[in-house]
């Protein structure tokens, strides 16, 4: 968290221009900080733990038009704040946007790691920005949740409905809540954008490069993208009957060649949670949604 800080320190937009809100999801010891540097600086504590509950919490304690989420592994590049408050500006009708997110390992990963960049919220799409509309499936330029910087306005409908999709609650690792966001506001008629002059560096602790983390990563995550998917109706592939899972599990064991290095046990454990999500009975109300 203080590198995080650190870089929201270093920002080069001019302190009364924006606010700091923490938000302390229910800590122990609570969150404290000395925040003398940044007058109005805030933290809030939300007693609800998770993710979602916690951003939930941010948007409803902050005032500004224009909301950027860093998570406390996140350190922004100093002009960051500038940049977004730019193209929010030259671009009026973009309602969610991200840039690169580069990885600062705390010790040198092993060198199969790269095939699950994605899973850690690591992301460069190039150096061309692309701006992208609603097209009833995900956009691929879609931000993820480090650094995204949102336009209040193009949030009312994420914020009013009911969230059946909550990221990172305690023992879980199930994510999707910003995928929701951004559905959310494409649907809404606000389009999606990836600008490359947006850049931070993703904290990646030992622990998440190991296998145990990854495989109960990608698990998770898996079975939570296809309740995403149902939640919005544009979920590509068939409901399966959960009798069947064992038997498409040992399949997939045998067609990833699980046992035949790390890469391939980590993708096989993904396709399990997959299969989980699938088999599941996510009853969706859209009149409530």
């Amino acid at each position: 968290m203080t590198k995080a800080i650190d870089g929201l320190k270093s920002q080069t937009i001019a302190s009364a221009d924006w606010e700091l809100i923490i938000i302390d999801n229910n800590s122990s010891p609570a969150v404290t900080f000395d925040l003398d540097w940044k007058p109005g600086a805030r933290i809030i504590r939300e007693a609800t733990p998770g993710l979602t509950q916690a951003r939930l919490a941010g948007f409803a304690n902050s005032t500004g038009e224009i909301i950027v989420m860093v998570d406390d592994d996140n350190v922004l590049a100093a002009n960051y704040l500038e940049n977004v408050r730019l193209l929010f500006a030259e671009n009026e009708k973009v309602g969610a946007a991200g840039g690169k997110s580069i990885p600062r390992f705390e010790s040198a990963p092993p060198p199969w790691l790269s095939a699950f960049f994605d899973n850690l919220a690591l992301r460069d799409l190039g150096e061309n920005a692309t701006v992208s509309s609603w097209k009833n499936a995900y956009p691929e330029n879609a931000p993820i949740g480090a650094g995204m910087a949102l336009r209040r306005v193009a949030l009312n409908t994420y914020i009013n409905k009911i969230h059946l999709i909550r990221d990172r609650t305690p023992g879980s690792l199930g994510s999707g809540g910003d995928n929701d966001m951004v559905i959310e506001i494409a649907k809404s008629g606000w389009e999606i954008g990836y600008f490359p002059v947006l850049l931070l560096e993703h904290l990646i602790p030992k622990n998440r490069t190991e296998v145990a983390y990854l495989s109960r990563l990608l698990n998770q995550s898996s079975r939570s993208w296809v309740l995403l998917l149902d939640s919005h109706d544009i979920n590509p592939w068939p409901k399966i009957a959960p009798w069947t899972v064992p038997l498409r599990k040992i399949k997939a064991w045998i067609s990833y060649r699980a046992w035949q290095d790390k890469v391939q046990y980590i993708r096989w454990r993904g396709a399990c949670g997959l299969y989980d999500g699938l088999a599941h009975k996510n009853k969706i109300d859209h009149s409530r949604v």
